[in-house]
């Protein structure tokens, strides 16, 4: 039957898709195009009111845009501009991720959207080999921000795009490139160069550069760009964990404290190529790499058991340092036709990446009471992943307004760890753990094929539907045991959008869509592996995907220079996943993925835009929400709800055409789990922009200036209790140049992201 179910999804991908495009032709009559976005331009000294953008009732071309551009919203995604935030000019792609409503950033990197931890990130509408998978967090920590133009943000995007994800979906837009314009038949041949260099230092030797360029000649167009950046960080690690008897009394209580500084260092390259074969064809090519590392050094870490009456009973200290390190490299060929200038087109595009990572980490164990021979550990892992995309994708719009869109994909991916934990009396002497040592394969193709249809019915009202079909095939082998597992699976996602004009700037949507999060492989991986002393984690191979059916009525309003939206919403979720800890004696935790009950949230999000001033301008959100949790057959586990808020506020004053200041802070509220709650903070960052000339500016930034940024979490169960807290030092200050050269025509404006559809065209 999975046979049959494959055969039907590849044959009707290879057969559908081009016998749609081939049967249109180019004279086919085809509506009115929306207006390209302005060119962005520095604000006068004395603002003028702009124009408003003007609206069209087709789906997904309805455009509704505060100053600038600053915010984008189409019928499933609003997008947010990163060129004001300072933040992002310096910092990493969490800094960015921090000031965009609904996005919330942990200290570890996690990602979360209103609350939900299950989020896809894509860049430029496609799926990110590194910015998926376990180790996605260290990448959002290092990765720079300012490669990206726009965060657009997708809680129930339409059928075009993977449902992967119960959160919904985060695309980083890159910054916009010209494109081979002057390519065209009898056109004659010219020269662009245009580059950019940035350069920052910062504090306790911080300092990063970048730089990027074009080179456009006739139908070709060069495009490059390439940073590298130097961090350090300071972070302390406190956990107190109480051990309880059947009667809720506590017999034992384990203290354990860890302070470490690390280096970090990172680089990143691309280079993408676009030729015009001919007026209506192009081809595209982009390779590109990355590599970072990170080196803690002077790690130490006191760990003590006291029992019920106080008495120290258990002492030792582990001292050692860690190194993480990432390599990967990528890359994708696409060839676009246009079969006119309406948007009617068809694209292929195939995608391979493939990644390295590696954490090698070295402690000494030495025991204070009772009294024992100090013995070494050295833990070390590796993942190596591959990663094999194709995309087919068809636009037709119609005489009529409305718009079909369909496709194929398909994604591959191929993971391949290895966990080696080694111990021995001295560093020279250490030989391996067979019981806590293993190797582990795991393969994961996804056949997807989808369509979405747009129309309006009138005026003021539109609406949009889509359907994705999805055959999934997962197949896990724990090398080191013998154990195999598979999962395979055939689901349907569909979707629903409907838009209604209230006013001239007022207008409606309600949205639905279902969605599913499967299991990372390393999820699935049964094998035990260890953390430290009081911690060991491991997959599920019984892990089952969780499926969450999604609503939202959303309220928005374009008055003038001011931007409100107002969006209800409900997501119910089974099968939601949540970490499970189980003490298994000796006063070590076991942590593994296990399926929840459900999940269910209730909330509200405002998000706030516009003018206190001629000279100042606000961005501000809030997220509240009501989340209950059902845990189902998790030992211990009681159903639970609360209430929690997020918010942030970005104030940018403008006094003269050539000074820019930014204050902009933010809260994480707490977010519950099973047997506990995981909180974060807030944090507080500044900068200043000054315009030297036509081309070089400078700017100074400060992040978490007040140093509030942390992390703590909370597990109780019937057995033993346990908090952790994290104190992270990511105050920083930074100073430095911006420079501009070339000559001939400067970049042209980013287009409407990708909300309108995954072609991005």
């Amino acid at each position: 039957m999975n046979a049959f179910k494959l055969l039907l999804l590849t044959g009707a991908a290879m057969t559908a898709v081009p016998a749609v495009a081939l049967a249109q032709t180019a004279t086919t009559p085809a509506p009115a195009s929306r207006p390209a976005p302005q060119a962005q331009t520095p604000a006068p000294a004395e603002p003028v009111q702009e124009e408003e953008a003007e609206q069209e009732t087709a789906v997904g071309d309805v455009t509704v845009t505060a100053r600038r551009n600053d915010i984008r919203t189409s019928i499933d995604s609003i997008s947010y501009s990163l060129a004001d935030d300072l933040q992002a000019t310096t910092g990493t792609l969490a800094d960015a991720l921090r000031n965009v409503p609904s996005v919330d950033v942990d200290p570890q990197g996690n990602v979360t959207l209103r609350g939900d931890g299950n989020v896809t990130i894509l860049v430029d509408g496609r799926p990110s080999a590194i910015l998926s998978g376990q180790n996605r967090g260290d990448v959002i920590l290092q990765i720079p921000a300012d490669r990206y133009a726009r965060i657009e943000v997708m809680t129930n995007p339409s059928a075009a795009y993977s449902p992967e994800g119960s959160g919904g979906v985060i695309n980083l837009i890159s910054k916009p490139t010209p494109s081979a314009a002057n390519g065209q038949p009898g056109a004659p041949a010219q020269i662009t160069r245009t580059g950019s260099i940035r350069a920052n230092v910062g504090d306790n030797g911080r300092w990063n550069i970048g730089a990027g360029g074009t080179w456009q000649e006739d139908r070709l167009t060069l495009t490059g760009d390439a940073s590298y950046r130097y961090d350090q960080q300071e972070f302390a690690f406190d956990r107190i964990r109480e051990q309880l008897n059947p009667a809720g009394a506590v017999v034992s209580t384990t203290t354990s404290r860890q302070g470490q500084e690390s280096e970090q260092q990172g680089a990143f390259a691309r280079l993408a190529a676009e030729y015009r074969l001919t007026d209506k064809t192009m081809l595209t090519a982009e390779v590109r790499g990355n590599s970072f590392e990170v080196e803690g050094n002077g790690a130490i870490s006191l760990f003590e058991t006291r029992n019920a009456a106080g008495a120290l009973t258990n002492a030792y200290t582990r001292n050692g340092a860690g190194d993480f390190s990432f390599e990967g490299w990528g890359v994708t060929a696409r060839v676009l036709h246009q079969f006119d200038a309406s948007g009617h087109e068809w694209s292929n595009e195939l995608r391979y990446d493939t990644n390295d990572n590696e954490s090698l980490a070295l402690a000494e164990n030495v025991f204070t009471l009772p009294t024992a021979p100090t013995f070494f550990e050295r833990q070390g892992f590796t993942n190596s992943q591959e990663t094999i995309g194709f995309t087919s994708a068809y636009t037709r719009p119609m005489d009529d307004g409305s718009k079909l869109r369909a496709g194929y994909e398909l994604n591959i991916t191929r993971p391949d760890q290895e966990n080696v934990l080694q111990r021995g009396p001295t560093e020279a002497g250490l030989i391996v753990v067979p019981g806590l040592s293993n190797r582990f394969e795991a393969e994961q193709t996804v056949h997807a094929l989808y369509t979405t249809y747009e129309r309006p019915f009138g005026e003021k009202l539109s609406a949009q539907f889509g359907l994705r079909l999805e055959q999934a095939d997962i197949e896990i082998d724990q090398v080191t045991t013998g154990v195999r597992a598979s999962q395979d699976y055939f689901k349907a996602y569909p979707t629903a959008h409907v838009q209604y004009q209230v006013t001239d700037t007022q207008l409606m949507r309600a949205s639905y869509s279902r969605r599913i999060q499967r299991p990372q492989p390393n999820q699935l991986n049964p094998f035990v592996a260890y953390s430290d002393p009081l911690n060991v984690r491991s997959g599920n191979p019984d892990l089952e995907p969780q499926e969450t059916d999604s609503f939202e009525a959303m309220w928005q309003m374009r008055q003038g220079q001011n931007f409100y939206q107002a969006t209800a919403y409900y997501r119910d979720t089974s099968g939601a996943f949540t970490d499970v800890a189980t003490d298994i004696g000796g006063g070590v935790l076991l942590t593994r993925p296990e399926n929840l009950g459900g999940r269910r949230d209730v909330g509200v999000e405002v998000t706030a835009s516009g003018r206190l001033h001629p000279t100042l301008r606000y961005n501000a959100s809030v997220n509240a929400f009501h989340q209950e949790i059902d845990p189902g057959a998790i030992s211990g586990a009681v159903p639970r709800e609360g209430e929690l808020v997020t918010g942030r506020l970005s104030l940018n004053w403008q006094p003269t055409t050539k000074d820019f200041v930014q204050i902009s802070g933010f809260w994480q509220g707490d977010q519950l789990l099973a047997q506990g709650t995981r909180e974060s903070g807030g944090m507080l960052n500044i900068g200043y922009r000054r315009k030297l000339n036509d081309t070089l500016s400078l700017q100074f930034t400060g992040r978490d200036v007040l140093n509030s940024f942390g992390g703590a979490t909370t597990y109780e169960a019937p057995l033993f209790r346990e908090r952790s807290n994290q104190d992270l030092n990511l105050r920083a200050f930074y100073i430095g140049l911006s420079w501009s050269f070339g000559g001939g025509p400067r970049r042209q404006p980013e287009q409407f992201d990708f909300s309108t559809g995954p072609t991005g065209g």
